[in-house]
């Protein structure tokens, strides 16, 4: 299969992302603070989005594989494992330490954005 880790990388993000929001509102949602609630929230929502993202850019690599989209993929797995990751840890853990680690997360996730339209302005009209 094509782009089988990524395939795998995708579908595992897209499984957690509805494990920890399952677990946000039937579990976390009692225990933690409202700031404490809308972080977690935050993660689930970003890792739902950037998976559903990389759903998009695995059929677009599918039928155009073009230079660029596999750094995308990395680039937004990157991002949501440290975005979203620091997020889940920083609530669950309060280990303060992880903090500095969410923005440096949202910057690969914004490099992923920035990094499909230079594919996008690379790739050849009708591609």
């Amino acid at each position: 299969m094509h782009d089988r880790p990524w395939w795998l990388t995708t579908a595992l993000s897209g499984a957690l992302m509805v494990v920890f929001g399952a677990f946000g509102a039937h579990v976390l949602a009692n225990e933690l603070t409202p700031r404490a609630m809308a972080a977690f929230e935050t993660g689930v929502r970003y890792q739902a989005w950037h998976t559903l993202a990389m759903l998009g850019v695995l059929a677009w690599r599918a039928t155009v594989p073009l230079p660029g989209q596999r750094l995308v993929l990395a680039l937004w797995a990157g991002g949501m494992l440290l975005f979203c990751g620091s997020l889940y840890g920083l609530t669950l853990s309060g280990q303060s330490w992880l903090g500095p680690i969410t923005p440096l997360g949202g910057l690969l996730l914004i490099l992923g954005w920035l990094a499909l339209a230079i594919a996008v302005l690379r790739a050849r009209p009708g591609a």
